[in-house]
């Protein structure tokens, strides 16, 4: 029989922890949260005896081998690997709980759409192009397991379905110096030539690619909303709707961590997608809309990394 529990996969990362919060926030206080150590995602028979011994009625996919454009570009086979099985055996771990099967909340991200996709982009963009070439691998195996979500509902009538989150940001994010994300990435950049005193930044293209930002307290929201809300087939976008260049995002970076030196744009370094925006009327429409803005973000996110410098480390 199905236990009425909650269950995070990917707990101790950003987005499972902002999770986590907003769980206890609604009340839900007690989620099953298993380590890597607890459950390996990537072993099959493992995931189907720990899904058949807990059987939760709701599940919130967000494990994932993450990481930037370089830890993408140079560890496709890692990347692509990891997440297919992630998505390949957790999904047929709850299907195979019958008629006690979960719903089931799968993550995506939006750098899994086409890299010359239609701006803003609308869920329809989807597989409607070439991927971007620096994480192929990564977004073939998200999309692997959006569509999964939509082929279990299909065949066996399971309540699987996924979200697409624009870019990231928060607390406990990756501060890997090849590994991590935009944000964190110059936010750490940033912060470290501020406390040095030193005379520039250096930051990767040209700064004109167009980007928007979620801070992944809002993205928490947006799951729990959806959760109690949504229950079709085809990913949903979840995002603010607003875009910035990377050189207004590193200007805005410098006036956040008090850097006021100069900022110097390496453009033998790659740009990647040049825009990148959801269409987020869908959720929207539902009654869903993002509360914490951009600058305000930074600003906590970046008191958050000045209280954990000691602590950062690769994920």
């Amino acid at each position: 029989m199905a236990h009425d529990t909650t269950c995070v996969l990917g707990a101790r990362g950003m987005v499972g922890r902002a999770l986590v919060r907003a769980l206890a926030a609604a009340g839900d206080t007690d989620p099953l949260t298993p380590s890597h150590a607890e459950l390996d995602l990537l072993d099959p028979r493992a995931t189907a005896d720990w899904f058949a011994a807990h059987r939760p009625a709701r599940v919130y996919v967000a494990a994932a081998r993450v990481g930037g454009i370089i830890g993408n570009n140079t560890r496709p086979a890692e990347f692509g690997r990891e997440n297919a099985l992630i998505a390949i055996n957790v999904l047929e771990a709850v299907n195979r709980l019958g008629d006690d099967a979960g719903k089931v909340l799968f993550l995506g991200s939006s750098c899994i759409y086409p890299k010359h996709a239609r701006q803003p982009i609308a869920e329809t963009e989807l597989l409607a192009g070439p991927l971007e070439p620096t994480n192929e691998m990564y977004a073939l195996a998200k999309i692997l397991g959006l569509k999964l979500c939509d082929a279990y509902r299909r065949q066996y009538g399971r309540s699987f379905t996924s979200c697409m989150p624009c870019n990231l940001y928060g607390p406990y994010d990756n501060y890997h110096p090849e590994y991590a994300h935009v944000v964190p990435s110059l936010m750490l950049r940033f912060h470290q030539a501020a406390a040095s005193g030193a005379s520039e930044v250096v930051c990767w293209g040209d700064g004109t690619p167009m980007r928007e930002f979620l801070h992944v307290d809002d993205l928490a929201a947006a799951c729990l909303f959806l959760m109690r809300n949504y229950d079709e087939a085809g990913t949903i976008n979840v995002g603010t709707g607003a875009e910035i260049t990377l050189q207004d995002l590193a200007t805005l970076m410098a006036e956040v961590t008090g850097f006021t030196g100069a900022i110097r744009w390496d453009t033998s370094r790659p740009n990647g997608t040049p825009r990148k925006v959801l269409d987020t009327t869908r959720i929207n429409a539902l009654g869903w809309q993002p509360r914490i803005d951009l600058a305000t973000g930074l600003r906590a996110t970046h008191a958050w990394m000045v209280e954990h410098l000691d602590q950062l480390r690769a994920v």
